[in-house]
C-alpha cells in the first residue's frame, strides 16, 4: 500500500498516513495480508528426527515392549539408550497427537452429584438417625446415645453410659423399636431405614447385625446405613448443648434431654 500512487494525483501515501485517515489500526493490515506459503513449523532446532520419524521409532519401542501401553517417560528413556536423544516433551507431544499413551484408569460410573434428594421422610418410623455425644458429670466423662425420627424430630431413644462402647450404641434403637413398634423379635421394623456415621460402633459387626435381625436385612449386604452430609434434623442441637452443663449424674442427664426433646 505504501508503494501504490493515488489515482488523483499521482502521489504514494504511506500506511501509516491512511491507516490515520481511516482510524484503523495497522496490526489489522498485517493480519489480513495472504499467510505465509510455507506452513508454521514448531520453533527452535528441529532435532536429529524429523516429527514421522521419532513417531515410527516411538511405535517399534512400543511394539517391541511386553506390557499393553507404556508411558512416554519410559519410551523416552527407551530411546536414549538406543541412542535416539529428543526431547521429553516433545515425545509427550507426539504419542499424545497419535493416541499412543497409556490407557489411564477411567473410575467406577457415578451417579448424579445434585443435592436434589431429602433425609426428611411424609411418614413416622420410616427413617431414624442415631448418634452419639459426649459430656462431663459428676460421676465423670459420659457418652449420651440418641435416636431421633426424620420425620417428626421425635426422640425415640436415649441412653447415657460411661463407656461409649457398641453395646451402648444399640440402646436407643432398642428403646425406639419397643415403643413404636410394640416389641423386639425379628423382622419386627420392617422398611426402617437407619442413618448415621461411619463411627467405630456404628460400623462395627455386631451393631449390623442387630440391625439386620429387626430390620430384616441381610447383614452381607455392607453396612445398614443411608449417608447423607445434610444438616440433621431437631432435636440434634437440643441434644449437643448437653455439653455446655455440668451434671451430677447420668440419671439426671438423661432426664434432662429427655425432657427438651419432649418440649417439656
Amino acid at each position: 500500500m505504501s508503494a501504490a500512487a493515488s489515482p488523483v494525483n499521482g502521489k504514494p501515501y504511506g500506511l501509516a498516513a491512511v491507516c490515520r485517515v481511516w482510524r484503523v489500526a495497522r496490526s489489522g493490515v498485517y493480519r489480513r495480508r495472504a499467510p505465509p506459503a510455507t506452513p508454521p513449523r514448531r520453533r527452535g532446532p528441529t532435532g536429529a528426527l524429523s516429527d514421522e520419524a521419532l513417531t515410527a521409532a516411538i511405535r517399534a519401542v512400543l511394539a517391541a515392549s511386553p506390557f499393553h501401553g507404556e508411558g512416554h517417560r519410559k519410551v523416552w528413556a527407551r530411546l536414549r539408550y538406543a541412542g535416539t536423544r529428543t526431547s521429553l516433551r516433545r515425545v509427550l507431544r507426539l504419542m499424545r497427537e497419535h493416541d499412543l499413551l497409556a490407557p489411564g484408569r477411567v473410575g467406577s460410573p457415578r451417579g448424579p452429584r445434585g443435592h436434589d434428594g431429602t433425609i426428611i421422610p411424609v411418614t413416622i418410623d420410616t427413617m431414624w438417625g442415631t448418634d452419639l455425644t459426649a459430656t462431663f458429670t459428676g460421676e465423670g466423662p459420659a457418652a449420651v446415645f440418641i435416636a431421633v425420627d426424620h420425620c417428626s424430630a421425635e426422640c425415640v431413644g436415649i441412653h447415657a453410659h460411661a463407656r461409649a462402647t457398641r453395646f451402648e450404641a444399640l440402646e436407643p434403637i432398642r428403646q425406639g423399636v419397643r415403643r413404636c413398634f410394640g416389641g423386639f423379635a425379628a423382622d419386627i421394623a420392617r422398611g426402617l431405614a437407619v442413618r448415621h456415621d461411619h463411627g467405630s460402633q456404628y460400623m462395627s459387626d455386631h451393631f449390623q447385625k442387630e440391625l439386620a435381625f429387626l430390620l430384616a436385612l441381610l447383614s452381607n449386604f455392607g453396612p445398614v446405613v443411608l449417608m447423607d452430609f445434610g444438616p440433621p434434623p431437631a432435636p440434634q442441637p437440643t441434644v449437643a448443648r448437653v455439653d455446655r452443663g455440668a451434671w451430677r449424674g447420668l440419671e439426671s442427664q438423661s432426664g434432662f434431654v429427655r425432657a427438651a426433646s419432649s418440649g417439656a
